[in-house]
């Protein structure tokens, strides 16, 4: 095989050169940099044997280091704390004076490492502590006049500060070499040989390793020789000629300046693809999903729809056959009304014609008493004649008895005739009053009938004005109960309408109960409530009814 048959998808089977040390695979996103950036992983994850060499010189550094460090303090101490008093500080201030410029850096060296240690470094740290090097080294130099006037001099108390800084920064650097070796973000520096043998290609290099976390120089020289190998490879393929290569093949070396190796950028049309693919898969899986939730959405509105116009409807069944109840009721009522004003037309009538048999009674009555006058008149009269007969008896037994003694011969057939007339007479008398007292007894029974029928008509009367009464109020009833029955229809729409809970429902029924029976909820039965909403309990029933009153209370009325 020779290789122009080398497939362009993978970098050839042999690499120029072998790197020195295993490589890590790719990292994960990192910024937003491709998911197949490599990253290298603990180098060294078996840290060598300390050996006794390493020991030793561990033991002289920090003996040196620390003996370096306590030295130089202590001149700076002394130089500082004399020429404060010199520089105007107080003998109780002047003493504190070196340990403040001096403990400052220490201070500030410290806190840099802890927050390296935290992966949270404040370069300011760093460089307040070079600045008050700086600081104490001038102080020092200057201790002693001017610098210029006997360098030396000024040399010899500035060189220990400046010991113990380097000092100070040799264990800074250990420690930060130490803890991005525990974290495994160390990085590699680029030998100084390469910046001098290629000074061009070298920044690249630098950049690449900076911006894309690569951290093994080895690794970016394994990466530098597959490019580079690679571009050979095409090269070959379409005899130097790199135009001809298709775009997917010219990715190594897009891609390259983007801390790609060469199989990441072969496969990055690949992956991308994949991840398109993937993405439209999901999203149709969130279209279908949003479109199944917007379905099951709908079937529930359209469920919870149904069920309301079930309510509504067999609330407006209701309602309507209480209307029907109430009109029923009401065109009973109107029958009732109009029979009771025609039988109270027709009593009426017989009122007045009771009136006028009264009328007739009494001019019965009237005649009664005048035919019982003429009846005493006649029983006068008759008592008159009877007295008139008696004398004139009287005066024909006179006569007779004069007659008798004149004229002796007058027969007892006359005299028996006129007795007999004389009797006749009386018993006419007596017949006219038994006739005048019949008459009057009577004209009392037509007096006393006709009082009657005039009371029977005036309670006659009574009770249609009672029976109109009554008529008018169940006509008003049913005129409340056809208003209540609307009432309760609209407050049945305007709840649905607001989308009531159940509850909030048999509240407000509740509440227009209380307002039927005068508004006082107390006088509303809970068993009426009971009966009414279905409930069982009575607690629940008070529980209802004191919520209503609360409602009421604050202002709800079904009307509005």
């Amino acid at each position: 095989m020779t290789i122009t048959d080398l497939p362009h998808q993978a970098v050839p089977d042999t690499p120029v050169s072998a790197p020195p040390t295993p490589v890590s695979g790719a990292p994960g996103r990192v910024s937003g940099a491709p998911e197949f950036v490599s990253q290298t992983d603990n180098r060294n994850p078996d840290p060598p044997r300390r050996d006794r060499l390493m020991t030793a010189l561990s033991v002289a550094a920090a003996l040196g280091g620390t003996l370096v460090g306590v030295i130089g303090f202590a001149m700076s101490y002394s130089t500082l704390s004399e020429v404060a008093l010199s520089w105007g500080f107080s003998h109780r201030l002047a003493p504190w004076f070196p340990v403040g410029v001096d403990a400052s850096i220490i201070a500030f060296l410290a806190l840099d490492l802890y927050l390296i240690r935290k992966s949270t470094p404040w370069p300011l740290l760093r460089m307040a502590a070079h600045a008050m090097t700086g600081a104490t080294i001038w102080f020092n130099a200057s201790s002693q006049g001017e610098i210029g006037a006997d360098p030396v001099r000024a040399a010899s108390h500035g060189v220990m500060p400046l010991l113990f800084v380097i000092g100070v920064e040799a264990a800074r650097r250990l420690f930060i070499a130490k803890a991005q070796l525990e974290a495994g973000t160390a990085t590699d520096r680029i030998p100084l040989h390469r910046w001098i043998l290629s000074p061009l290609g070298t920044p690249r290099i630098y950049r690449r390793m900076r911006l894309y976390g690569v951290t093994s120089y080895p690794e970016m020289t394994r990466r530098e020789q597959d490019l580079k190998g690679y571009e050979q490879w095409l090269r070959r393929k379409y005899n130097g000629d790199l135009d001809k290569a298709s775009e997917d093949e010219r990715l190594p070396m897009t891609m390259a300046a983007y801390g790609y190796t060469v199989a990441e950028a072969l496969a990055l049309p690949e992956r991308q693809e994949r991840e398109a693919r993937e993405r439209a898969e999901e999203a149709e899986r969130r279209r279908l999903e949003a479109q199944i939730r917007q379905e099951e959405a709908q079937a529930r509105a359209e469920a919870a729809r149904l069920e309301s116009a079930g309510r509504l409807e067999a609330v407006r069944a209701r309602v309507d056959a209480e209307t029907g109840q109430a009109r029923a009721h009401a065109r009973a009522q109107v029958n009732a009304a109009e029979r009771a004003a025609e039988q109270e037309e027709a009593a009426m009538e017989t009122a007045l014609l009771a009136e006028a048999r009264a009328r007739q009674a009494a001019a019965d009555r009237k005649t009664a008493d005048e035919r019982e006058a003429a009846a005493a008149a006649d029983l006068r009269a008759a008592d008159l004649e009877r007295q008139a007969a008696e004398k004139r008896k009287q005066a024909a037994e006179a006569d007779r008895a004069a007659a008798a003694q004149t004229q002796a011969i007058e027969t007892a057939e006359i005299a028996e005739a006129s007795k007999r007339a004389a009797e006749a007479d009386k018993a006419a008398a007596e017949a006219e009053k038994a006739a005048a007292e019949i008459r009057r007894r009577a004209a009392e029974a037509d007096r006393q009938t006709a009082d009657e029928e005039e009371r029977a008509a005036l309670a006659r009367a009574n009770a249609q004005d009672a029976r109109e009464r009554e008529a008018e109020t169940e006509l008003r009833a049913a005129e409340k109960r056809l208003a209540a029955a609307e009432i309760e229809r609209r407050a049945v729409e305007a709840e649905d309408a607001a989308r009531l809970s159940p509850r909030q429902r048999a509240v407000r029924r509740v509440a227009r109960m209380i307002l039927a029976a005068d508004g006082i909820a107390e006088q509303l039965p809970l068993a009426q409530i009971q009966r009414e909403l279905g409930v069982t309990s009575a607690g629940t029933a008070s529980e209802y009814r004191q919520e209503a009153a609360e409602l009421l209370a604050s202002g709800y009325r079904p009307e509005q």
